[in-house]
């Protein structure tokens, strides 16, 4: 394809063009995005970020002093609600007795996003790296206290060896994610299909081999002495009721509201979810939904071409669509996208992401228990607009997953002519 046949860059993108490679590694541009990440971490701590936070530090903490004081084996001595690749995060603060748990934890996290800031930078640019530095302001607090950054600079780190051709160490890397909180998972089939469609069938199974291999090296040491304590681990995070966050029971909330009927709030599984008679049906509905809107985005990726840009497109497309529908949407699971959307490259899904972080900031962690205890229609106005801000980042992901597709097809048959 000759330069005046190059695919356009599309409307609304920002950053690095879409191309085959990834930007070349600037020792000045990594030192700019370190720098704003310090920047982005000292301003959680100043003005309103440390008022009234809401946070898992007691539990993580009991979870590290069990392992590194009590030399408890997790999941056959005691049981969480995490897996393996998370325990290092509970293990190292603990272990660092001179030091204070909150101060290591945020600590860990702060290196965690410098390393999703860094991937982005070397996989879209600058513009884009920027973008995922900034977020925390925008979502506000919570990020200080979860562990979900381990996960999000996982994928974002799986995302850039793959595109700059190590698709072993990107396997490896992918599975890690899964094995810190299993929603990484979702990715895998989009990582096939682009291998498929660019290097067939023996580059799907070398990288699906090496996923499992690595999955199965963080959670074989535990089956073997824990099994039932693993399998608990999968139950919590996957049998969880219609949490009061999350579309189907605000949905639901906001009908009862405006009906007059009262609505019961169940504490259990670790959150507030709703309860009553029509509950299980949203639940299957919201699933169902869920499920489709994720295949439709491996779909829709198949059907176009094996592009890196529709690669992250679909990788962003493909996480919104688990969050948009799920039964559970707390408000770290924005973090989950911190690198996704930036890597996507397009200003809208951008701007209507920054609507929904701002959203989540709005109601957690100050207005959270007049949700959960409450039910105050305000705070269930505010909690279903972020939610509907997804739907819509949802939507907007995949028409851009459906235009990159038809500029694929016009810029083929413009080489061909």
């Amino acid at each position: 394809m000759t330069r005046a046949h190059r695919p356009p860059e599309a409307a609304g993108t920002f950053g690095r063009a879409p191309g085959a490679l990834p930007p070349p590694f600037s020792p000045l541009s990594a030192l700019g995005a370190a720098a704003l990440v310090v920047v982005v971490w000292l301003l959680l701590h100043v003005g309103w970020y440390p008022h009234g936070q809401i946070v898992d530090y007691p539990v993580y903490r009991a979870y590290g002093d069990a392992i590194v004081h009590r030399h408890a084996v997790p999941y056959r001595d005691f049981r969480l609600e995490y897996q393996p690749a998370a325990l290092p995060f509970f293990a190292i603060p603990a272990a660092l007795e001179g030091h204070d748990f909150r101060t290591v934890f945020q600590a860990l996290m702060a290196l965690c996003h410098l390393a999703l800031v860094l991937a982005v930078l070397r996989t879209r640019g600058r513009a884009a790296a920027a973008a995922a530095a900034l977020a925390p302001l925008l979502l506000g607090s919570v990020v200080l206290s979860r562990f979900d950054l381990w996960p999000a600079a996982l994928a974002a780190g799986a995302l850039w060896l793959l595109v700059r051709g190590n698709p072993p160490e990107s396997a490896v890397v992918l599975a890690t994610g899964f094995a810190a909180k299993l929603w990484p998972a979702v990715l895998a089939p989009v990582v096939c299909i682009w291998l498929w469609r660019r290097e067939g069938r023996r580059a799907v199974a070398v990288w699906a081999g090496t996923a499992l291999a690595t999955a199965a090296a963080w959670f074989l040491p535990f089956l073997v002495v824990g099994a039932r304590g693993v399998g608990h681990s999968f139950y919590l995070q996957l049998a969880r009721p219609l949490q009061i966050e999350s579309l189907g029971a605000t949905i639901f909330v906001a009908f009862h509201n405006i009906a007059g009927i009262g609505t019961g709030v169940v504490s259990n599984f670790g959150s507030q979810n709703v309860a009553g008679p029509g509950v299980h049906e949203i639940t299957l509905a919201t699933t169902a939904l869920e499920l489709l809107a994720i295949v439709a985005c491996w779909v829709l990726f198949v059907r176009g071409e094996p592009t890196f840009d529709r690669l992250l497109v679909a990788c962003a497309a493909s996480t919104t669509a688990l969050l948009a529908f799920g039964k559970v949407f707390s408000p770290q699971y924005m973090i989950w996208l911190f690198a996704l959307v930036p890597l996507a490259g397009r200003l809208v899904p951008l701007a209507v992401y920054g609507i929904g972080l701002v959203l989540t900031q709005v109601y957690f962690p100050r207005r959270y228990w007049e949700l959960a205890t409450g039910l105050y229609r305000l705070e269930v106005g505010i909690v279903l607009l972020r939610d509907l801000a997804v739907v819509a980042l949802l939507c907007v992901l995949l028409y851009a997953l459906q235009g990159s597709r038809a500029t694929s097809r016009e810029a083929a048959s413009a080489a061909v002519s």
